[in-house]
């Protein structure tokens, strides 16, 4: 019987996709670059995934994950590199700021919520955060999914915990997925 489940946030509760692409079209408007074509868009989605997938993977940081993303992005849409920095900033509170649930994921949290264990901003503002019993960022724990330092740091701080009673939903297959299973936790 499961009783605890560790719900990943971004593309699972929450369309991430929906508020990336929000986001990266308001600042290129506020940054003065014109309108940001879904093209566009498309190649910077690409461009992202990879570096999240390097950073799992341990080839880079996270810092390098955030500025290096939009430098390749902008070189390869002739934008002046040295404005990922500020760029990066900005998208970073907007993305706070822009909130999108995924179908019916407000009320599958909710039913569960007192039934089971469960991003500051985006939980407050989404409203999740009230539901869930524990919020787990890997910016608080000083580690990312897979890694087994981030589940060791959660389960040390669920009480009661049960491994055979934990599941993990997620989206990711190389984050949610294999960070759970070598953890030693169902996956969904």
């Amino acid at each position: 019987m499961i009783t605890t489940i560790l719900w990943d946030m971004d593309r699972t509760l929450l369309d991430f996709d929906a508020a990336e692409r929000a986001a990266v079209q308001s600042l290129y408007i506020e940054f003065g670059l014109g309108e940001c074509s879904e093209e566009a868009l498309a190649r910077y989605s690409a461009i992202n995934r990879k570096y999240w997938e390097k950073m799992e993977r341990g080839e880079i940081t996270k810092q390098q994950v955030l500025v290096g993303r939009f430098e390749e992005f902008f070189a390869g849409e002739g934008i002046d590199t040295a404005l990922a920095p500020r760029f990066n900033d900005a998208y970073q509170l907007r993305l706070g700021d822009t909130i999108v649930c995924r179908d019916d994921s407000y009320h599958i949290v909710e039913s569960l919520c007192g039934k089971v264990t469960a991003q500051t901003k985006k939980l407050r503002l989404s409203g999740l955060g009230a539901l869930m019993d524990g919020v787990f960022l890997s910016e608080q724990l000083g580690a990312e999914k897979p890694r087994k330092e981030f589940f060791d740091q959660v389960f040390a701080a669920i009480e009661p915990f049960n491994k055979n009673e934990t599941m993990i939903v997620g989206d990711s297959l190389t984050s949610d997925m294999r960070g759970g299973g070598d953890a030693g936790i169902v996956t969904c």
